[in-house]
């Protein structure tokens, strides 16, 4: 018990400051209902009660001891850090956007807080409020290369490739390793012989103290500099090496992720489409599908200018509620993939539909669509379809060697494991393609397949037939899509902000002589590489 009479209010916050610290929790609980009970006008005590809330992942309560923080200090930053936390625990992201909205109109004294604010504000792709921050920071810490570079990132989302290139430069001349800062600046234009970064990228890779990570993101920003400049020769083998450094380090094997389609392939078969279960009547999802690189970017920015139609950016959720109603109907704790898709079969989807509706429709919606363009959708396409029959699902296709090149070509962060292998590109292609074959003939007529290259080389035409397979009428402000100022946040962010080019169609056939293996997968599959 402890003895509250002989305590002052510090005293008590501190006693539950460290015991929360040291992660006694019932300790900290204790002394904090205390502290707040008998000292109700003390802030800090209910700032400290807002940590506790959130430590214990209760967001409702949190709300609570936050409110009444505020009711003492109001806009205290600190506190309504906690209230957005709380809030986006809860799912309430107009409410989240509301709190980050009187955040971002204050100014700090500390170089981290404005940091802080920054990063939430660009995780709710409020880049341009948070370029702010990242600069008031800066006044604070010139030197802190990684704020540069995210600041270089703040505006390149927003298209600011001018700003984004000088603030690349100030990262980079204090760390001249950064790889990801060499490869955003290599990627924010066309390289010339006049104009390019290749001596720089040279010495980096070739400094002793380079690390294994940072010489491979050095490789990928040579070979783009080196592709720009026509020599194919050298932006291959710089794209091998920096790929095969990434594939080394990885445990990955593309076998798993073949058995994981296949096994998609055979439990959602024709039987499956053929049982009368409830779904969801909802038309608002417009689903862009495919594989990384094949133009999903460039028809969502297309999408997004139609007055009916808001984009919601790359979204995980569809599949991250299939995998939390599927392992609620488990009650083994560790589920292999293969089980939660034998227990996806058997899902209510018109409850999968409502979760998924009620976290993925834009608080801005303005039309009477969004778009979803998460690529990797199409694993769930049999799903989305049943759990919504009136949804559309838009799947962008691309000359098999053209989409395989244009993948290992791109540095991901953290994501796409068969992307450093030629060869584990070619089996993903593969099992990819089946699974996209077998959607079309157990749910005919539902997917709307088109190539980049046909949407590319006649854009208006191929724009209309999907405007016309999503029951929207024709709007010409589709076709100035570069025009758009919504942020972008994929790796074809640069290349959104430009009109319409052809030059990446066939590009891939100048590296022809590299990709003998690739081929030869793609060829045994049965697929056209000619």
């Amino acid at each position: 018990m402890i003895p509250s009479m002989q305590l002052t209010a510090s005293q008590l916050y501190s006693l539950s400051k460290k015991a929360l610290s040291q992660n006694e929790i019932k300790k900290a609980v204790d002394s904090c209902r205390i502290l707040n009970t008998e000292f109700p006008d003390f802030f800090e005590g209910w700032w400290l009660a807002g940590c506790i809330h959130l430590r214990l992942n209760k967001p409702e309560a949190g709300l609570i001891s936050t409110a009444r923080a505020l009711s003492l200090k109001p806009n205290a930053a600190n506190v309504l850090i906690q209230r957005i936390e709380c809030l986006s625990l809860l799912g309430r992201q107009k409410d989240v956007r509301e709190n980050l909205l009187l955040l971002a109109a204050q100014k700090f004294d500390s170089a981290a807080l404005h940091e802080k604010v920054a990063m939430m504000l660009s995780a709710e792709q409020m880049h341009n409020e948070a370029t702010e921050h990242y600069i008031s920071a800066l006044a604070h810490e010139p030197n802190n290369a990684l704020l540069h570079y995210n600041l270089a990132a703040a505006y390149r989302f927003i298209g600011d490739l001018e700003k984004c290139e000088d603030c690349l430069a100030a990262c980079l001349a204090l760390n001249k390793f950064d790889a990801e800062a060499q490869g955003m600046r290599s990627s924010l234009r066309r390289q010339s012989i006049k104009s390019n970064h290749i001596e720089e990228l040279l010495e980096a890779y070739s400094d002793p103290n380079i690390e294994d990570q940072a010489k491979s993101g050095i490789c990928y920003a040579l070979s783009k500099e080196y592709d720009d400049l026509g020599d194919t020769k050298k932006s291959f083998k710089y794209l091998k090496s920096g790929s095969d450094i990434r594939r080394n380090a990885m445990s990955y094997d593309v076998s798993a992720d073949e058995k994981i389609i296949e096994h998609i392939r055979h439990t959602f078969d024709e039987s499956y489409f053929l049982r009368d279960a409830p779904s969801h009547e909802s038309s608002e999802p417009i689903f862009i599908i495919g594989l990384p690189r094949t133009g999903t970017t460039l028809l969502e920015r297309i999408l997004d200018g139609h007055s009916k139609v808001t984009s919601a950016g790359e979204l995980d959720i569809f599949g991250l509620e299939v995998t939390a109603l599927s392992s609620e109907k488990c009650s083994v704790k560790s589920t292999s993939a293969i089980d939660l898709i034998q227990l996806s079969r058997e899902l209510d989807v018109s409850s999968l539909a409502l979760r998924y509706l009620k976290k993925a429709r834009p608080i801005n919606i303005e039309g009477s669509h969004f778009i979803d363009k998460l690529p990797f959708n199409f694993l769930y396409a049999g799903l989305i379809h049943s759990a919504m029959p009136n949804a559309k699902i838009i799947n962008l296709t691309r000359h098999p060697l053209a989409a395989c090149l244009a993948i290992y070509k791109q540095q991901f962060r953290d994501i796409y494991p068969f992307s450093y292998s030629l060869s584990d590109l070619g089996r993903y292609y593969v099992a990819y393609d089946r699974l996209m074959r077998h959607w079309h003939s157990v749910m005919p007529g539902v997917i709307h397949s088109i190539a980049y290259e046909n949407l590319v080389d006649n854009t208006e035409k191929e724009v209309k037939k999907v405007l016309e397979f999503c029951n929207l009428n024709w709007e010409s402000e589709c076709l100035k899509f570069y025009e758009n100022k919504a942020p972008s946040t994929t790796a074809s962010a640069t290349q959104v902000r430009q009109p319409v080019y052809k030059t990446s169609v066939d590009q891939w056939r100048n590296y022809a002589l590299h990709l003998d293996e690739l081929s030869a997968i793609l060829v045994k599959a049965g697929l056209d590489v000619s």
